[in-house]
């Protein structure tokens, strides 16, 4: 790769245009499946019987999508190469009983949604976006891009101790935002309010899925612009670099074939994008779920498959879990691995744990570096601190569901989890890069 394209920042402005308008995994999934719709793929619904046609499809489930690209021949025990991510991203999520307040203060009720810095969601701007369910059913995408709700911090003239003893928030008691004035709270505002932004009738909504964002835009940072600040890089960071290397591939794959006829790929290149990794993976949506094993025997079998076919086709695939990892923080180094310091714009990382809080062995190493080398790309291994906890991801829990070889990595990142998190502008590109290496070969 050369130096120039290297430091091509086109992706990096169309990543900040895929966070702005990815507020929710409800919304992700749309932009994804938008993208990909002009890469020429099309939607299948889980509820019709399948065709063994090639050409990309997709699905869409909630807060997840999984697209796949059959190549031109290929044989039902044509083993697949997947690329997986998460949609969801920690913050604070509508309560079923949204309207409350106190002291002439109306404040929405809000629930905890995995392990967000809390003290990131303070005295920041926030919007509500989310899905509406309609009463037939059918759902509504809705997002309240302005500010709207606000969770003030208390004044330090209030609370001498937080200058000794650090901030110390109740989830319950500190974290409900406001978002107007008023002594009479009435139940429905809220949805009411969403009801008219959304141009629906009153009355029309019956069950909502709502979350706040941060409504400031994504921007480069620093006196030469090598950094990027941004909601939700863990992880729409990595959804983004999956949907466009997966349009890449498929791109490139239709446009050219072997001496036969048929496609130059010997694999079925795919996304799987889930939502509830931030809470442990487990439901229809997650990567605990039955979601993407279903879609892939329902893609063998359409082609004519059996069991056998399907067993080959497992047993031939590979997986890259990508989701962002920690980047050495300056002011917090003794809490990194003393001989493991990933840095930003260092190229994506390499995740390792010998505990399998990780799914990757030194043949998922061999598998990822090749994946770089092709595409020319850096990369750099990460593990944890001996005597820090060390995180996980969907990697380990691919691998025990689907019996398939998996490798995690990523890109490094700090501020992991705050309402606004910082990586290094160049590193998304190298990201997509591998990526797309891995999936073409």
């Amino acid at each position: 790769m050369t130096e120039s394209a290297r430091f091509d920042r086109g992706h990096t402005d169309d990543l900040m245009t895929f966070l702005a308008a990815s507020p929710s995994p409800y919304h992700a999934v749309a932009t994804a499946a938008e993208r990909l719709e002009k890469a020429g793929f099309k939607q299948v619904a889980e509820t019709d019987a399948w065709d063994g046609t090639h050409g990309g499809k997709y699905v869409l489930r909630g807060g997840a999508i999984i697209a796949w690209y059959v190549p031109e021949g290929a044989a039902p025990h044509t083993p697949f190469r997947i690329v997986g991510a998460h949609t969801d991203s920690p913050n604070l999520r509508v309560k079923p009983l949204p309207d409350s307040g106190a002291h002439g203060w109306r404040q929405i009720a809000v629930e905890i949604y995995g392990g967000p810095l809390l003290n990131s969601w303070l005295d920041r701007d926030l919007g509500l976006a989310g899905r509406l369910t309609l009463r037939d059913g059918s759902t509504r995408l809705v997002n309240v891009d302005r500010p709207l709700l606000r969770v003030p911090q208390l004044a330090i003239h209030l609370d001498r101790s937080v200058t000794a003893d650090g901030l110390k928030l109740d989830k319950q008691r500190h974290m409900q935002p406001v978002w107007g004035l008023g002594n009479d709270v009435r139940d429905g505002d809220l949805i009411a309010f969403l009801e008219e932004t959304a141009g629906l009738p009153a009355g029309e909504v019956t069950g909502w899925d709502l979350m706040t964002h941060s409504v400031e835009a994504p921007a480069y940072l620093g006196r030469d612009r090598e950094l990027l600040a941004g909601p939700r890089m863990d992880n729409l960071l990595s959804v983004h670099a999956g949907t466009a290397a997966l349009a890449a591939v498929a791109s490139g794959a239709s446009g050219t074939s072997g001496a036969s006829g048929r496609s130059t790929l010997s694999s079925i290149p795919v996304l799987a994008a889930f939502d509830h990794e931030e809470n442990g993976s487990q439901s229809d949506t997650g990567a605990d779920g039955p979601l993407l094993g279903n879609v892939l025997e329902r893609s063998v079998f359409a082609r004519g498959g059996s069991f056998e076919d399907r067993a080959r086709a497992f047993a031939g695939t590979i997986c890259l879990s990508s989701d962002t990892g920690h980047a050495v923080h300056p002011n917090y180094a003794e809490r990194h691995d003393p001989t493991h310091h990933p840095r930003v714009n260092g190229g994506p990382i390499l995740k390792v744990n010998v505990n399998n809080r990780y799914a990757t062995d030194g043949a998922g190493r061999a598998e990822f570096t090749t994946a770089c080398e092709r595409a020319g790309v850096p990369f750099q291994s990460f593990v944890s601190n001996n005597s820090m906890p060390c995180g996980t991801t969907i990697g380990p829990i691919t691998a025990a569901r689907h019996g398939i070889k998996t490798v995690d990595i990523g890109v490094a990142i700090l501020s992991m989890h705050s309402a606004r998190e910082l990586c290094g502008a160049d590193d998304p590109f190298l990201l997509a890069n591998a990526l797309t290496a891995f999936l073409e070969r």
